[in-house]
């Protein structure tokens, strides 16, 4: 990224930084600052003697290193100017403050599992590649205050994850999350030990009262992105007439979302898989829209909210999801699909990507998640070398 360099008066120079396009409706924001460094007037030879023009030299030489450091600062600086926005080192902003910024990109951990494993990573992974100009949060439950501290040096997820300037890893405080919305009250009255389904049921309730609070996009983390939605307020097509909650975006307080959460209480069963979850919005979703079945790669459109064609993130439908650890002859272009849902849940972590496999979840992770790809591959070698020395 260049810098430009305007005369603003003589003897003084203005170093101006460019703007920075941060969404796709090229809405401009200046990078921040403007720099003005002051021209010392040239130094002239004095007759009076060599040894004192010699030291003149050296000084005029020690002032233009300086200027030309501060110059190559400023511009080391502007390489992070997409995500340029924020006010500090990512390290030290809250999930608030990070979520306040707007049109987040939001993974949920409700396990207490605190090493991410090669799927999750490439979910989050490819959401940030492909949405540059967004926050890509991750919270996580087994995560506290006291462990975030720790994160690089203990978990290799961690530190690949971290090292990618839109990605934020935080804690899950669900009771802070449900704050202000109709689910509090369901949050301080259940019993999480009682509950047959209690990982996905408080997952459910979490992603609602993010996403009204302050919008944004959620995805399930076992979505691989692979280009960027077009749309603001969404639901996602599991098939015809039926929708899916791995997958949704909307504003903050949008009515929807809110009807959503008062139904979510009103009829809650723990026990019936999905009733909060793609039940919920099926049904929310049915209240106010006339569903037909689609035809073709069209989506629909009810109310203000777009109801997307299962191609969009379901081209393969969960009955056949074993065929994304397949190899295939001809692997699909998916031009329809925006992100691709991998169906964890059916695999329950049996089926792996595996390097070198040539399966089409391999090519998947090679075109968008590589950094995790590469991890893959890396700790495959150690495993195969330490298997090795043991043999020997």
């Amino acid at each position: 990224m260049l810098q430009t360099v305007c005369v603003s008066s003589p003897g003084s120079w203005a170093l101006r930084e460019p703007d920075c396009h941060h969404d796709g409706k090229q809405a401009s924001r200046k990078c921040g600052f403007v720099r003005t460094i002051i021209q010392h007037p040239c130094l002239r030879h004095d007759p009076k003697g060599p040894g004192k023009a010699r030291m003149l030299k050296k000084i005029q030489i020690c002032l233009c290193f300086f200027f030309v450091s501060g110059i190559l600062y400023e511009i080391s600086l502007l390489a992070g100017c997409f995500f340029s926005y924020m006010p500090m080192s990512k390290h030290f902003l809250t999930p608030e403050q990070v979520l306040n910024l707007g049109k987040s990109i939001i993974f949920l951990e409700t396990t207490e599992r605190l090493e991410p494993p090669p799927l999750v990573s490439c979910s989050v992974e490819s959401a940030a590649r492909i949405y540059q100009d967004r926050p890509i949060i991750l919270f996580m439950k087994g995560l506290t205050n006291n462990t975030a501290l720790d994160l690089d040096s203990s978990y290799a997820a961690f530190s690949l994850l971290s090292s990618m300037k839109n990605v934020f890893i935080f804690p899950l405080q669900m009771e802070t999350v449900f704050q202000g919305t109709p689910l509090l009250q369901w949050y301080n009255q259940v019993v999480p030990e009682q509950e047959k389904n209690w990982v996905h049921v408080s997952s459910d309730a979490s992603r609602l009262a993010l996403i009204w609070k302050y919008g944004g996009i959620y995805m399930d983390t076992d979505v691989i992105s692979i280009r960027p939605i077009p749309e603001e307020s969404f639901l996602a097509a599991q098939k015809s007439q039926f929708s899916s909650n791995g997958i949704f975006g909307f504003p903050a307080h949008h009515k929807f979302i809110w009807d959503c959460m008062e139904n979510f209480v009103l009829k809650y069963n723990g026990n019936i898989w999905g009733n909060q979850g793609p039940f919920l919005m099926t049904r929310m979703l049915k209240a106010i829209c006339n569903l037909t079945d689609f035809k073709g790669t069209e989506d629909h459109s009810c109310q203000n909210i777009s109801f997307l064609n299962p191609q969009r993130f379901y081209p393969i439908p969960y009955p056949a999801w074993g065929r994304y650890y397949k190899v295939w002859d001809k692997s699909p272009n998916f031009n329809h699909s925006y992100a691709l849902h991998l169906w964890n849940f059916m695999n329950h972590n049996r089926k792996a990507v595996v390097a070198g496999s040539n399966t089409l979840a391999e090519k998947l992770y090679k075109a968008y998640c590589p950094t995790t790809y590469e991890d893959l591959i890396q700790n495959a070698e150690l495993r195969d070398f330490t298997r090795s020395e043991n043999t020997t």
